[in-house]
């Protein structure tokens, strides 16, 4: 097709032409997406988007795991111009404050968990990553043990792109450009049991594998030295990583471990926060009480750029008793627009009651379709947390065994879904989805609909190139 977009007079491949010539995008092979050609996103209205060529797309992402409310939100719309008409930007620096910023701190404290009353507002959750890197060691530098340097994170973690951000998170192919991590930041494997074993888990192992996987944070506590360890750093549900969801067991052991030694937890709410999970934070499903929380995304629902960190009473106590400047933050920290999108963002959640949706009824009905769609002969296992699922891609159903890696299952499967109008993630076999927590139970069957349909479809493929058992 070469239709106009109508907003812009430009046709699809005029705005392909100009991306090519001006536009780097991230986490791309830009010699590759030259002689593709990019695909032009022009609007979009609850979970659909359209594309340059009127084609519309189911969006099971979210966009980047963060427009929760749904696309065209007149609430978020009229605050952003709102505030626009009357403070468009003011710093907080020199002791100044606006009252978006103030308003939605406020906000943050009342949803929360119990002993988060303080907010640092960051650009985005890379920065509130940066920015734990900066506020633990100055937590303990405070403290008089200024050698507590290190921080633990995980294998297969993402905590951004940023230097500080990409090293705390656990991607082997960011790590290899860069000189990436940065001193003090260490890794141990993740709780993946598909990683780990072959066979499916029997009765009681998975919860068994938790506590083993746990206990390879009390292992590197052992090796470093706990007097060196600063914090541990994870996501409740590895997100970029393939939606990996641990056992029950997980958390509330790494929580043991980190309170035995006296190290600071920090769960990353980037993806999990504001009701992706079914409670308003990741760390409230997986049973643990984290010291600090990054988070970003679904604080403004994507609408506007915005992060930060919320501080437990702990680290807060510390910050502001003992005094002195921290001497860290952004022009944005606190931006005004962005900060009334995130007030206007985090009602709108409240009046539609989209967290108490996710936990009573999407979540466990994504769950239900899910478990159907584990039937398909190419799923080897189906998992969901709230509105987070995960399908893995194997070769041969019965013995879990995977697809060799240079067929790339997953991005072959990635490539029909963008034909047949979905957005499904691929993260090596593992299809994931993230939809916005307005979805309905018919939006759900929708998709799952046409999930069914691409499976098929790269079945077709597998078996046509021999890839099967």
């Amino acid at each position: 097709m070469n239709t106009t977009t109508r907003t812009t007079g430009r046709t699809t491949q005029e705005w392909q032409a100009a991306d090519a010539a001006h536009f780097l995008h991230p986490f791309t092979d830009f010699q590759s997406l030259a002689k593709k050609g990019a695909r032009i996103i022009t609007r979009a209205e609850n979970i659909y988007l359209w594309d340059s060529d009127g084609r519309r797309i189911l969006d099971a992402m979210s966009g980047l795991w963060c427009v929760n409310v749904g696309y065209g939100q007149r609430a978020l719309i009229d605050a952003a111009t709102r505030q626009l008409e009357q403070l468009p930007f003011y710093n907080a620096f020199f002791q100044t404050a606006t009252p978006p910023a103030i308003e939605l701190a406020e906000l943050l404290a009342e949803v929360a968990p119990p002993g988060f009353q303080h907010v640092f507002f960051t650009g985005s959750g890379s920065e509130g990553n940066d920015t734990i890197v900066r506020m633990v060691r100055r937590y303990w530098d405070l403290l008089g043990q200024p050698q507590r340097q290190v921080i633990v994170s995980r294998r297969n973690a993402y905590h951004g792109s940023t230097m500080a951000g990409a090293s705390l998170g656990g991607m082997e192919g960011m790590h290899a450009q860069g000189g990436l991590p940065i001193p003090g930041i260490v890794h141990i494997g993740q709780p993946y049991w598909h990683e780990h074993h072959d066979a499916p888990p029997g009765p009681g192992q998975l919860e068994a594998f938790g506590i083993e996987a746990a206990r390879w944070l009390e292992d590197k506590i052992a090796e470093l030295g706990a007097e060196n360890v600063a914090a541990f750093i994870g996501e409740p549900v590895q997100g970029a990583g393939g939606v990996i969801i641990p056992p029950a067991s997980y958390w509330p052991e790494i929580e043991r471990i980190c309170r035995r030694h006296g190290i600071l937890i920090v769960s990353d709410e980037v993806i999990c926060g504001f009701g992706r999970t079914g409670r308003w934070f990741g760390c409230e499903t997986m049973g643990f009480a984290p010291d600090l929380m990054t988070f970003a995304k679904g604080v403004t629902s994507g609408y506007v750029p915005l992060g930060g960190v919320l501080v437990g009473e702990r680290v807060a106590k510390v910050l502001i008793e003992r005094g002195g400047e921290f001497a860290h933050g952004y022009t944005y920290s606190g931006h005004p627009v962005a900060c009334a999108v995130g007030v206007a963002n985090l009602r709108l959640i409240r009046e539609l009651g989209l967290v108490g949706h996710v936990h009573d009824d999407v979540g466990p009905y994504l769950a239900a379709t899910w478990r159907e769609l584990a039937r398909h002969p190419l799923v080897g296992s189906a998992e969901t947390c709230g509105l987070m699922g995960a399908l893995r891609l194997v070769r041969d159903q019965a013995s879990g065994e995977p697809f060799p890696a240079e067929v790339e299952i997953g991005m072959v499967c990635r490539g029909h879904c963008f034909r047949e109008g979905l957005i499904m993630r691929a993260v090596g076999d593992r299809m994931i989805v993230a939809p916005p927590l307005v979805i309905t139970r018919a939006q759900i069957d929708e998709m799952a609909a046409l999930v069914t349909r691409c499976l098929d479809l790269t079945l077709a493929d597998a078996r046509r190139e021999g890839w099967l058992r």
